[in-house]
């Protein structure tokens, strides 16, 4: 315990002002800064389904007129080479898609199709009516998202695709290939995907989720329910953005929310109004970092009795006063509060008694201090703990001989003094746990404690408080 120093004046060297001043100052603290994580998430399942509505199932129509089918071939007769003639047919058909099915991995969304192609070799060289080839591709987009300024997501999409079964008819024991007037069709669909393709992007709710993220983090979570009730209120200052990865069909952005965030004891703080979406910030620095206020509490009321029981148990014992015979003293009450220059003022109401006398002495003697700890420490002292004046004095001044005795206002400030350490535990204890998973509306706070450091004590009009400035990890979710 620290040891208090006691400022004694000489006889009539004091100045009877009477009771101390009463303060009604608050907690005051400055707001933190923090750079909470933001993981919005996109289902990519939310994308395909946009495509689905908007990519039709019949991509295109083939109608080629005038093919030749069968190229001229020399034929050896033995005594002479003849060519066959040209086989000419009309191409007709048509090419849909399946479901779209989506997927990938770190930066690229990956979505695939397959394509089907029904096509037909009609009027064959005047001789055969019909002939029908059915061929399959599967075909594959992959996509580069991009946010705009104003958070719209933008992309690059390059489009391929793989023939699984080559169109193809059979005709008089030739193979009659489709694949290139197929492909000729397929170019345009595959350059028109992937013109329409980032438009699509727009549609999967990333923006309407960022959106949502932010509105519902300005908002004010408790930390410490009761003893003192202790509130954060965040209000978002800036939105970064630091990339996005793919992962188990989910797209996930890489944000941080620069918020301050701001302790109040007692009530709850009303949120402040939610400000529009700002544009896009790059990211700077790692998110994740939460930093805030807590006051570890002692309410004055809570020291008197503690005080006056350790006085009336010290008071079985007589006090000795320097030219005096010893002293008995009755101590009937002690009131405690907060006073100007962070010090607390402490009434002791108390009766004195010479032996040998029988004139009692009564009132009520003041003290002042400032209350003390050492850098990051929770175990409280006091400084120019002394004598500042009396009340309701009446029978001389026994009392106040009593109060100015050597020894006795150090052993009354070292029974003021307190350890911290069990409360300032507790505390973090309670916060880690009511921040662990906080809601607010549709708003989840994540948050674990990791790191706290106490400042100097302070002594407020509401009671003694112990500044505890703390950080950890957070990060803000959207739950439906």
């Amino acid at each position: 315990m620290l040891a208090a120093t006691l400022v004694l004046a000489s006889c009539g060297g004091w100045s009877d002002k009477g009771q101390p001043p009463r303060t009604d100052d608050r907690i005051v603290v400055q707001p933190q800064p923090s750079l909470v994580t933001v993981p919005v998430e996109a289902e990519l399942g939310d994308l395909a389904r946009a495509m689905e509505r908007n990519v039709p199932r019949q991509l295109w129509r083939i109608n080629q007129r005038d093919q030749i089918c069968v190229a001229s071939k020399g034929v050896d007769l033995g005594i002479a080479t003849v060519k066959t003639p040209k086989i000419k047919c009309n191409i007709v058909g048509e090419v849909t898609r399946g479901s779209i099915r989506v997927g990938g991995s770190g930066k690229e969304l990956r979505f695939s199709f397959p394509l089907t192609a029904v096509i037909r070799a009609e009027d064959i060289g005047g001789i055969l009516k019909r002939e029908t080839a059915t061929a399959k591709a599967m075909a594959h987009a992959v996509v580069r998202l991009e946010l705009e300024k104003d958070w719209t997501p933008r992309g690059t999409v390059k489009l391929s695709y793989d023939w699984l079964t080559e169109p193809h008819v059979d005709f008089m024991g030739q193979k009659i290939r489709l694949t290139e007037p197929a492909e000729r069709e397929l170019a345009p669909i595959i350059a028109k995907l992937e013109r329409e393709l980032p438009g699509e992007l727009g549609k999967i709710g990333i923006r309407r989720q960022i959106g949502q993220a932010w509105a519902s983090a300005f908002t004010s979570v408790v930390l410490n329910e009761r003893n003192p009730p202790v509130w954060m209120r965040i209000t978002p200052r800036e939105l970064q953005y630091g990339g996005y990865e793919v992962t188990n069909g989910r797209l996930r952005l890489r944000l941080g929310m620069r918020a301050l965030t701001e302790t109040y004891v007692g009530k709850r703080p009303k949120p402040r109004p939610a400000t529009a979406l700002p544009p896009m910030a790059p990211l700077a620095g790692t998110p994740g970092e939460l930093a805030f206020f807590l006051p570890v509490f002692a309410e004055y009321g809570e020291l008197e009795p503690v005080l006056i029981r350790a006085l009336r148990k010290r008071s079985k014992r007589p006090f000795m006063v320097p030219g005096l015979e010893p002293v008995d003293a009755t101590f009937k009450a002690a009131t405690i509060y907060g006073t100007t220059g962070g010090r607390i003022a402490v009434g002791l109401t108390f009766t004195a008694h010479e032996r040998g006398s029988r004139t009692p002495t009564s009132g009520t003697v003041w003290m002042t201090g400032k209350p003390v700890n050492a850098e990051n420490s929770r175990r409280v002292g006091f400084t120019d703990f002394g004598v500042t004046g009396t009340t309701d004095m009446t029978g001389g001044d026994l009392i106040l001989d009593m109060m100015n005795a050597p020894g006795v206002a150090p052993m009354i400030a070292e029974l003021l003094a307190q350890n911290f350490e069990r409360d300032y535990a507790e505390l973090l204890g309670k916060v880690d746990q009511a921040i662990a998973a906080k809601r607010s509306g549709d708003l989840v706070i994540h948050a674990d404690l990791k790191r706290a450091r106490t400042g100097q004590l302070q002594a407020a009009g509401a009671g003694l408080y112990l500044p505890v400035w703390a950080s950890g990890t957070a990060s803000v979710t959207i739950a439906p």
